[in-house]
């Protein structure tokens, strides 16, 4: 019995569907802060700091939602003019997403919640993000294409910790309560680390694949 090949529509959906919370909360925050809305206790940050806000808001969310269309093999396949020309866009994208995250780590008041533990995560995760795409251009202007594959791929598994956090803290919400901070710090941590193994994992399982694959895109390039 031949094996079922798994539809290429369905790794680009998944990382959609992944992406549309943070995505909505964040074009949320965008109107709340272009409405002038009400400042609060809980919003009076992101009024502190508008700039970062709204350059996360939409750099991450490029980030998350143009890049799940870098995993569909027939576009890189079929249109690798396509592919480059997102890749080029994606970059900034990310870079403007991980350091305006590490700006506002650093000079924004941390909300209710947040403590140093968490800081400290997110200094790492978004260090190692801006690194990862910084690796990633480097390898692909050297033509290195696996190399360039496997840090943008770490990197974008970075950038779509948020969606992900969303559902290591839905159990605990729902069994236990509002988590304390350091529960909080630990359940975001688990977020980007779970992203992290999973994208290792689907690394791993493509050697054989991609070095059929390698030829048939390379010749679609310059």
């Amino acid at each position: 019995m031949l094996p079922t090949k798994r539809p290429e529509w369905l790794v680009p959906a998944g990382l959609l569907l992944l992406s549309a919370v943070p995505v909505a909360a964040g074009s949320a925050r965008v109107a709340e802060l272009a409405g002038g809305a009400r400042v609060t206790a809980d919003n009076a940050r992101f009024f502190a700091m508008p700039l970062p806000v709204v350059l996360h808001i939409f750099g991450a969310s490029a980030f998350c939602v143009l890049g799940a269309f870098q995993f569909v093999p027939a576009l890189r396949r079929r249109r690798p003019t396509w592919h480059r020309l997102a890749g080029r866009l994606l970059v900034p994208c990310g870079l403007v997403a991980a350091l305006s995250g590490l700006w506002l780590t650093l000079f924004s008041d941390l909300p209710p919640g947040d403590g140093d533990l968490l800081a400290v995560f997110r200094l790492f995760f978004g260090t190692a993000m801006a690194v990862a795409i910084v690796l990633a251009t480097v390898a692909v202007r050297r033509r290195d294409v696996r190399r360039h594959r496997v840090w943008m791929t770490r990197g974008y598994a970075i950038g779509l910790g948020a969606g992900t956090q969303v559902l290591t803290h839905l159990p605990w919400a729902l069994l236990v309560g509002v988590p304390g901070e350091g529960t909080r710090a630990m359940l975001m941590a688990a977020g980007w680390v779970l992203n992290l193994g999973v994208a290792e994992w689907a690394l791993r399982r493509r050697p054989h694949r991609s070095e059929i694959r390698r030829p048939i895109v390379s010749s679609g390039s310059p």
